[in-house]
């Protein structure tokens, strides 16, 4: 059964949408509905209301379908653009909708809308699967990588692959052995709780580092020199820890 939330300016086109929907299709159930964008938005936006679709008025005047889309935080799931008028099909279309019913509701278009919302909707859960599989592989493998997720991807290092993070505010870096480096938008604490503790220390506000990599310490300036030849300053407040440490 999907799950699904519309929303339209007009009361009256409501309750026709979900009649529509309900009584054309065994398929669908609807969770909510809105003739309200704003509190649509509102509710949209917590993380335990994620629909299998939503059904979107055009022409609302607080607020228009288009741009209703435009403010959507979480598009995890697929839009149909319910309208009244022919014209905006193409245009819906392009604003990341997954389809358009004109007004009133043909259930041959209301069954071939299902059947697109139901691929797309394969396809997330088959993507979030092999996911999981993956995380969980690396968790149980004897050899255990780092595991760092970033633009839509997950990359798999080991602790040997890496030289030291960098922070930059709410972004951090981190520089690899082979001179490729990746930038992820975690606070540096964040990356500090994926590192292995026995590799990796921080040893700055602003840096940290893998142990295995250190060639020099210099005392007197207070920076450690790197394999790759990079030097790292040692804040004060660390620089006793640091020494019991190695």
């Amino acid at each position: 059964m999907l799950e699904a939330v519309l929303v339209d300016d007009e009361a009256k086109a409501l309750q026709s949408l979900t009649w529509e929907l309900t009584n054309f299709s065994d398929e669908i159930e609807v969770v909510a509905s809105f003739t309200n964008p704003l509190q649509a938005l509102e509710y949209l936006e917590k993380k335990e209301n994620t629909p299998d679709c939503l059904f979107l008025d055009i022409e609302m005047p607080t607020m228009d379908g288009f741009q209703f889309i435009q403010k959507l935080k979480n598009k995890d799931f697929p839009v149909v653009i319910t309208t009244a008028y022919n014209q905006y099909a193409i245009k819906a279309l392009k604003h990341e909708a997954i389809d358009y019913l004109l007004k009133p509701i043909d259930s041959d278009d209301l069954s071939d809308t299902i059947a697109k919302i139901k691929k797309f909707n394969s396809r997330t859960i088959t993507s979030e699967k092999l996911e999981k599989i993956l995380l969980n592989f690396n968790a149980t493998s004897l050899q255990k990588k780092i595991t760092i997720n970033t633009d839509g991807k997950l990359v798999f290092l080991q602790s040997d692959e890496i030289l030291y993070v960098e922070s930059d505010g709410n972004y951090s870096t981190i520089y690899l052995t082979d001179g490729h480096k990746i930038v992820l938008t975690k606070k540096l604490k964040e990356v500090n709780e994926i590192l292995p503790s026995d590799c990796f220390y921080r040893i700055h506000n602003s840096y940290i580092i893998n142990l295995n990599k250190i060639k020099e310490f210099i005392k007197t300036d207070g920076y450690i020199i790197l394999e790759s030849n990079h030097k790292i300053p040692v804040s004060r407040q660390k620089k006793s820890d640091f020494l019991d440490l190695i």
